[in-house]
Order: structure tokens, then sequence, then C-alpha cells
């Protein structure tokens, strides 16, 4: 990652300096030429080419600051599989009094005929998403394979504190990108950027009184960045957010010079940092509001002398009386005692009642701030408060610490949910300073499969097909079944979705604690075979969650395979067949291994008795695997792929 450090200096009205944009609706005559393997043979859109500024803006009437920012791009679409490129969404943020808004939008289809058509106004849309977030929504107008879509807008944003980022890298390449970050100067940016790929070309210069007060001018900086050839970015299972590899220019504000020739630090230690979070109403005053529980711990942990059976009883009963209401944040919404009252909070308020009578309780508690997998890595080498988004509890227990999210019924005591498994968390503790902490799950998706079952004459199998599912295996397996009004309806669903397999009879326990494994047991039956008739029997011996595609497909992965958590399965078959059956060939057994203990597959198929035995176990000891090791573990996935496309042979044997 490259970091680039800049100062600037700040305030004023418009700073009017303005780079090269391109003539709007003006294609030339490569654009049109412009050929879908030119970058790449996969895409079915390229950018050819865009344009973004962001500058300051001082409104004289309201008193208030702005970024506003403008972006053009103009983007070749080459076949209707590229249509859905011409369908534009631009998110727009708010906060409790403040939020971005458009100022101006043009939008243009360009066909190869050269008629232009424009967008109607009237088909510009918006969606609320959440109380946070509006979208602006448009779709490109009379589409054709080879159009040449174009669009710009003005978003004006009243949200200062980051400066504007850029993406140079998109779901689809990119031939020319500039960005222009025009800063008046007194405001202090590190500059960051991220990414694989480097910059072609970068510019600076000093614009004399860019910048105006009334009677103050002040000079601007103009950054020029640009990237030319961009591949796309391919997303792929197993990665946490986009964001944290795409190559992108993020601007983090350090400090600003005050008018009066103060300075006002931005980057800060974290040791102030940690005062001002524990002295938040909206935090660390939540931490310590063990009054509001006063009166239940007694009652809660009668006859409970064990800190760790104290601690689960804690976990459940708040996870019962305070309803998560799927908003995020580090800082609580309601405070902790009208989230007891209104059974009702977002995630900090949440977890923050948690630790509160955690510690009313007397047990060692800490909260933990971090990002989510979808909102990308922090920043660790200065404090941005910004980039967390999610609080969860840490307790601290006989040696042994406990990471905590009861926001969710379904999790078991110390397991956390996916979204919270992303790199690490800042942990906040009362008495001591803070400190950043591994967020790694102790616990791993852990199922195992067993079939008992017989080859019968006609051609069918019959028999019983059980799984046992624990820790993360587990939890998923309970949302699955709770999503249906039924175990019967989650059954008969579970049929429809086997191929030719009929569900006869189940059973299913475990479901009443969320501690315990889950085991499914059916009798089932389906159709090997058309029938034994003929003089050699070809059948696959992977009944069970056969591997049919290979989740790791590209020629090069530049970001981690990260899946969060270890994983081990299991298979055992125990198939029993028609005496008048002989092996003529069976698939080798396999027995692989990834470098370093990374993981192992190991297949083992025998005759015994008159009993096919096949028995696989696949275990990937890693949560995460460095690109470096992307090629070895899609070699890894695509052996057991060719193994488990053999079949066992069978010849009839004369009676």
């Amino acid at each position: 990652m490259l970091r680039i450090i800049l100062s600037f200096f700040f305030l004023g009205l418009s700073c009017t300096a303005f780079g090269q944009d391109f003539t709007f609706a003006a294609p030339n005559p490569q654009d049109f030429s412009t050929e879908k393997n030119s970058l790449d043979s996969i895409s079915n859109a390229v950018v050819l080419r865009e344009f973004g500024r962001a500058a300051f803006r001082y409104d004289d009437r309201s008193g208030e600051l702005y970024i506003v920012f403008n972006h053009h791009v103009r983007l070749k679409i080459f076949n209707k599989e590229g249509y859905q490129y011409a369908n534009i969404v631009i998110p727009l943020y708010r906060d409790k009094t403040k939020e971005e808004t458009i100022e101006e939008i043009k939008a243009v289809t360009i066909n190869p005929d050269h008629t232009k058509t424009p967008l109607d106004p009237n088909k510009i849309y918006k969606e609320d998403r959440s109380k946070y977030r509006t979208f602006t929504k448009f779709t490109m107008p009379n589409l054709q394979e080879g159009s040449i879509i174009e669009y710009s807008y003005t978003l004006v944003s009243p949200l200062i504190f980051n400066f504007r980022t850029w993406e140079f890298q998109g779901d689809i390449p990119k031939l020319y990108s500039e960005y222009e970050a025009l800063i008046p100067g007194n405001y202090n940016y590190n500059v960051v950027l991220r990414g694989p790929y480097k910059l072609t070309d970068q510019k600076s210069e000093l614009v004399r009184e860019g910048f105006r007060l009334p009677g103050w001018p002040i000079d601007c900086s103009k950054m020029t960045y640009i990237m030319e050839k961009v591949p796309a970015f391919i997303e792929e299972d197993y990665m946490t957010a986009p964001s944290n590899f795409k190559s992108a220019i993020y601007f983090e504000l350090a400090d600003v010079y005050l008018r009066n020739g103060s300075k006002h630090n931005y980057t800060k230690e974290w040791r102030s940092v940690d005062r001002e979070l524990l002295a938040a109403r909206e935090l660390g005053l939540q931490m310590k509001q063990k009054d509001e529980f006063e009166d239940i711990i007694p009652q809660l942990l009668k006859n409970k002398t064990e800190a760790l059976n104290q601690a689960k009883t804690i976990y459940t009963y708040i996870g019962k009386q305070i309803k998560w209401n799927n908003y995020y944040g580090i800082f609580s919404e309601n405070g902790v005692k009208k989230a007891l009252e209104n059974h009702n909070g977002n995630i900090a308020d949440v977890n923050l009642a948690l630790i509160a009578a955690l510690s009313a309780a007397g047990l060692e508690s800490e909260a933990v701030i971090l990002s989510t997998r979808d909102n990308g890595i922090v920043n660790k080498l200065n404090p941005v408060i910004s980039e967390f988004n999610y609080l969860i509890a840490k307790v601290n227990i006989e040696g042994q610490s406990y990471f905590l999210d009861a926001s969710d019924p379904m999790l078991p005591f110390g397991m956390l949910p996916l979204r919270c498994i992303n790199d690490q968390g800042r942990v906040l503790a009362l008495k001591k300073d803070s400190y950043w902490l591994d967020i790694k799950p102790k616990q791993k998706r852990n199922i195992q499969y067993l079939m008992i079952a017989e080859l019968l004459p006609n051609g069918k199998v019959k028999g019983i097909m059980k799984t046992n599912s624990f820790g993360y295996s587990a939890y998923s397996k309970r949302k699955e079944i709770a999503a249906y009004p039924s175990l019967a309806e989650y059954v008969e669903k579970r049929d429809e979705g086997l191929a030719g397999l009929r569900i006869l009879k189940f059973d299913i326990s475990g479901l009443d604690t969320v501690e315990m494994r889950i085991q499914e047991s059916y009798e089932v039956e389906f159709d090997l075979l058309d029938s034994l008739g003929m003089e050699k029997v070809y059948f696959s011996p992977f009944l069970v969650n056969k591997i049919s595609t290979n989740p790791f497909n590209l020629n090069e992965r530049t970001y981690p395979v990260d899946m969060g958590m270890r994983m081990e399965e299991v298979v055992s078959i125990d198939l029993k067949l028609p005496s008048q059956l002989q092996l003529v060939e069976q698939p080798k057994n396999l027995n692989i291994a990834l470098p370093n203990g990374g993981g192992r597959f190991i297949n083992k198929l025998e005759i015994k008795e008159g009993h096919l035995l096949c028995s696989q176990l696949l275990r990937l000891e890693k949560a995460v695997y460095g690109p470096q090791e992307y090629l070895m573990l899609k070699e890894f996935f695509s052996r057991i792929i060719q193994l488990q496309k053999t079949d066992v042979v069978f010849q009839q044997s004369l009676q």
C-alpha cells in the first residue's frame, strides 16, 4: 500500500481553479471502435473515461461548509449482458441533522448510428434504504449492443470530516480514470493509495487565492491522480469488503489551522481517543450503568456460583430483553435504560447493556469496537473513529476471554456472527488503555454426514442419512430451520431441493438449546440407477455433499481467501450391494495436503463383505489464506472435483 502525506490550508467560499473534464456527449471514433478484448475478454462493458473532482464550498447564507463532488463517466456496453451497467445507483448518506443532496444529473445514450437519447428527468427515482442512506437511481434509455452511455452528476455533502474517496478500480475495466482534489490551505490530509496498482501519473500545483472568504483570499493545493488501463476487480467467494483491496485514493483528515492561527488536531493518539470515548454519554457512560441491574442480578444469578455460568445466564437474559433493531454503530442510540424499557435498540444498546450487566455481577467486562466484514479494515496507524461501525462485549473469566454479541438469541455464548470476524478490534476498558486484539473464532464450521443404505436390485437406494452439525454449522442450521413456520415445511423444502431423493421419515434434535449440536436423521429413498440389468453398472460413490464447482476460478487473486473460521467436513457411507455385482474399477484413494498444515483431503473407498465403504475428510486449518496460497488452494479443490467425477464400475456376475 502506498501512503502519501499532503499538507493543505482551509476555509472559504469556493475553490475555483479546475482541471480538464472531457466534453459531455462528444465521444470520439476510437470510443466507438473499442473492442471487448482491448483490456480483457470477459467483461461485458468498459469505462472509456471518467473524471472526478472534489472541492470545498462555503454557503454565505447558512454559514455551512460543504464538499462538492462532480462525477462524469463515459461507458461502452458490448452486449446485452452489459445492460446491467446502465442501471445507475448513487448512494447518499445522512446523519441526524445533515444529508447529502444531488444538484444536477445529466445522462445520454449514444448508439452506434450516433443517435442520442437523453434521460427523461421524470425517470430519476429516490429510494430510502435506511434512516442513514438513500439512493438516487435511474436507467439509461434506448440501449443497444455497442451503445455508449454517458452521465454526470453533482453531489453536495455537508459531511466534511472525510474528503471524498475515489475508486480507480470497479467491477468492469477502466481505460482512463482521473481524480482531482482541490483543497484550501489549512486542512492537512493524509492521503492513502490502496490496492495492487500504481498511479499512471500524479500532478500537484498551487492555486493562488483559489478559495476566498470575504476579504480573505486563501491559496489551494490542486492534486490530480490518474490511472490508466485498470483491470476489473472480480469478486469471488470468501472475501471481506471489496474496498479493502480495490485500487483507490483515501483522504484522512489530520489537522486544521483555524483563522486565529491555532491548530485543531484530528489525528490523535489512542490515549486521548480513549478518554473521549469513555467520557461519551453514548458509549463510556453506558458501560457504567450498573445501577440498572442492581435489583435483577441477585435474582438472576441465584444458586449460580461459577463465574462462567453467571456470564452465560446474563448473556441469555440480555438477548431476550433487548431486541436488536438491525442498526450498527459504536454509539448507543437509546441508552441502556431506555433500551431495557423499550426492549429495543441498536447493536451498541444491546452490547453496552450486556457489559453493564456483567459488571454489575462483578465480572470483568470490556467493550470492543470493530469494523464489520462488509465495512472494511480500519486504519491502525491513526485512530479514525468513523471507520468503526460495530460494538461487542468481552468478558474475562479465569484467564479466558470470551467475545460476546447478544444481538442474536441463536448465537451460543462465546460465538460471534461472521460479520464481526474481520481482522482486529479495539478493546476499551474503563481502567486501562485500549489495545488491539485479533478477532478469531474459537469454534469452526464442523459438519458430519453418515449414510447407511442398501442398493436394491431395482436400482433404488433406501436407508438412513444422518447429519450432525457443530459450531458455526449448527448456528447456520438453526437460522435456516427458524426461517420456516414448522419443521415439516423445512423438511419438505429440503426434500424438493434434493433431486430424486425422497424423505420418508425424519427426526431433528438439538433445537432446544443453542449450545447443542443439531442432529438430523432421515429415512430416504432415491433412484441411483435405472436398473441393474446392464452388463456393467456405473455409479458415483460421492452421494453426499458432492463438490461440483471450484469456488476458486481466477488465474490470479490479489486479495486473501478469508473464510472467517476453520472448517471440517466428514462423510461416511456404508452401502450394501446386491450379491451379483463384482467390482471392476473404483476411484483411487486420495490423500492430499495443503502446504504448512493448511488443510487436508482424504478419501478412502473399499469393498468389504458385500458393502461399499466410502469415507471422506475435508479439513481447512486456516481461516485466512494469503494471495500467494491461492493457486495451491485452487489446485487442491480441483483435484477433489476431479476425483468426485469418477465412478465405481461393477460387472454383473453370472448366476
